[in-house]
């Protein structure tokens, strides 16, 4: 039987995590950063259907990630109708038109041509599943009182890492979409007014011919401080 202990008038659960040896803590984080190295965005997704319950298991694995107050300020809304996937890819595309044409710099094009992206979007019908992050700033109780979200950014981004890593783990692939702005999603999905489009994230197989950049990561030296 689970041990509870009251503080504060709150009931506490006993926490234990498995223990490891070093070596084992070695091999195990080894083994996981390469694995998530091999995650790549790709754009060229098959349409090849992907079980509704991967998809449950990896949306419950963002909402294992922290929250400001464990208010879990988020709503993952999968998108698999192929009518509303076709109504979300022509209003991505026509704010992506606007800019690429009027709204970028030259430096940013000229940062984005490597990576080989335009305003053309057809990932987002040939997914099989767009999920669609959205943060919630507050939440209405039933008498209408609005109490307010903490951290919502840093958690819902920390939670956009969880379910990122977890498709890659599934042996999926994804693309993280931002078409700015994003407000044509809240009306394409009806959401209330507490919800904001965070991201756009097409998720399934890799297409038989999947290309991507060659790009290289920063080293550990480049990216990390010890003191």
């Amino acid at each position: 039987m689970q041990k509870v202990k009251m503080l504060n008038g709150y009931p506490f659960i006993h926490y234990s995590k498995e223990s490891y040896s070093t070596d084992e803590l070695l091999q195990r984080s080894k083994v996981f950063y390469e694995n998530m190295d091999k995650r790549r965005t790709c754009r060229d997704f098959s349409d090849k259907p992907v079980p509704r319950e991967v998809i449950d298991n990896i949306l419950l694995t963002a909402s294992t990630a922290p929250s400001g107050a464990h208010k879990q300020p988020w709503t993952f809304c999968v998108v698999h109708d192929a009518a509303l996937k076709q109504q979300i890819r022509t209003a991505a595309e026509a704010e992506e038109k606007e800019s690429y044409d009027n709204r970028m710099s030259e430096e940013w094009l000229k940062d984005l041509a490597p990576i080989g992206t335009d305003w053309q979007k057809p990932f987002l019908e040939t997914a099989p599943y767009l999920i669609i992050v959205f943060s919630r700033s507050y939440e209405t109780e039933a008498n209408g009182h609005k109490h307010q979200n903490y951290y919502v950014k840093e958690s819902v981004g920390i939670a956009c890492g969880f379910l990122l890593a977890a498709i890659h783990n599934a042996g999926l692939i994804a693309l993280t979409h931002t078409p700015s702005p994003m407000n044509f999603l809240s009306t394409i999905l009806n959401r209330p007014a507490n919800e904001k489009p965070f991201l756009l994230i097409p998720v399934g197989y890799a297409a038989d011919e999947c290309w991507v950049p060659d790009l290289k990561r920063k080293s550990l030296e480049e990216i990390s401080v010890w003191f």
